[in-house]
């Protein structure tokens, strides 16, 4: 926004008056003293006024205001008035800059000189306070929608003519309770009957490793693709995020096996073109390899490639490793999911890739960079916290009408 030059209306006065003066040499002194003393009051009234003075250490905190995004604009906006004061910017241009009055940079001005910090805070309005019902708020939350509304949940501004108070009050309130309606999350309840001894079997090998073993999360990720954009990516630039087009080409897919070490975060993986179990049981051999004397056991899922034939046979002729299964629907108790979290926000999903040959190049210097700032993955929770959670979750499934 271009900021007006506060002097400018001095200048054509004092042209107007010097052009007046020339052109009436023999005329009454009077009038143009006149003219003269009209410069003089607009100069009063425009002049710069004097550099506000910071109480120590307020600077910090004011710049700190108008850059959180947690601040009310208003709030930002009185700091950043109080800012410019102190620099010794013109209250006009305060007002121009900050797009304000300029009896509300005075206001501010000399509330902040008057009690720093606490000034900028609104002051008690007048009247008596109104009174919001938040527990009705609340509870109209929670009741779905009338059918007529046509909707699957409730926003604030649909809500707020039916409670009887602004959409911000609602939003407000939600936010007091922790109320997100607009937020949906997913679960689904294992139906394995050994699903008790599994989580038992699984988070006891987590809090309680064997002496002299290794502990392995076992899994794939598959059909991982190898994406290129169609015009090159816009690097980050202060003010400007990265860009790229929302149109890409597919160059391929490939299935990464990755086993992940919990005790030091180390990873041993390797891509494939195919996840059948030939190439399941080849991962296994190159783990195995990997670890050529010690003891192994390996946290997998029930993925029918786990369990072929060919697969139980190779893990019988190897004692050395033994197999814990999570059970059904219950791959989440296996950590090296959370590692592939990792990779696809730190490598994939922003990745472009010219290639499946490229792709996998990026996913090995990865894997390399990853070990060498690896760190152990801890699991926390119990199996009787796990277990207990669960039966509430079966319970309020169960109690719940809708």
């Amino acid at each position: 926004m271009a900021v007006k030059d506060p002097w400018a209306p001095y200048a054509v006065v004092t042209a107007a008056a010097t052009r007046w003066t020339t052109a009436n040499r023999g005329a009454s002194g009077v009038s143009v003293m006149y003219l003269y003393g009209c410069m003089g009051q607009w100069g009063m009234a425009n002049r710069t006024a004097p550099a506000l003075v910071l109480r120590e250490g307020d600077r910090g905190e004011l710049e700190r205001l108008t850059r959180a995004a947690t601040v009310m604009a208003s709030t930002a906006q009185r700091a950043r008035i109080v800012l410019l004061a102190a620099d010794g910017v013109g209250n006009q241009v305060i007002a121009d800059t900050v797009g304000v009055s300029r009896p509300t940079v005075n206001l501010w001005r000399d509330r902040y000189a008057e009690r720093g910090l606490r000034g900028l805070a609104d002051e008690p309005r007048p009247g008596r306070p109104r009174q919001v019902d938040r527990v009705a708020i609340l509870a109209a939350t929670l009741d779905p929608p009338p059918a007529s509304l046509g909707v699957t949940h409730w926003s604030s501004r649909l809500l707020a003519p039916r409670v009887g108070v602004d959409h911000a009050t609602v939003a407000a309130v939600w936010k007091e309770f922790g109320v997100r309606p607009w937020k949906a999350e997913t679960f689904k309840f294992s139906t394995d009957p050994e699903l008790v001894a599994k989580v038992t079997d699984v988070v006891g090998l987590y809090l309680a490793p064997p002496d002299n073993a290794i502990v392995l999360c076992v899994d794939e990720k598959s059909q991982i693709q190898a994406l290129n954009r169609t015009q090159k990516v816009l690097p980050m630039a202060a003010g400007h995020a990265e860009q790229r087009t929302h149109d890409y080409v597919r160059h391929g897919t490939t299935t990464l096996f990755a086993a992940l070490e919990i005790a030091t975060g180390k990873v041993t993986g390797l891509c494939k073109d195919r996840h059948r179990h030939q190439e399941f049981l080849g991962f296994l051999k190159h783990v195995a390899r990997a670890y050529p004397t010690q003891e192994l056991h390996l946290v997998m899922d029930n993925y029918a490639t786990h369990k072929k034939a060919e697969v139980r046979d190779w893990l019988a002729a190897n004692p050395r490793i033994t197999v814990h299964f999570t059970p059904t629907s219950g791959s989440w108790l296996n950590l090296v999911e959370v590692w592939f979290g990792i990779i696809e926000r730190q490598a994939i999903r922003r990745g472009t890739f010219t290639s499946v040959r490229d792709l996998t190049g990026k996913i090995r210097a990865f894997i390399n960079g990853w070990n060498r700032r690896k760190h152990p993955f801890m699991w926390t929770k119990t199996p009787d916290q796990i277990l207990e959670r669960i039966d509430r979750k079966r319970k309020h499934v169960s109690t719940t009408s809708h």
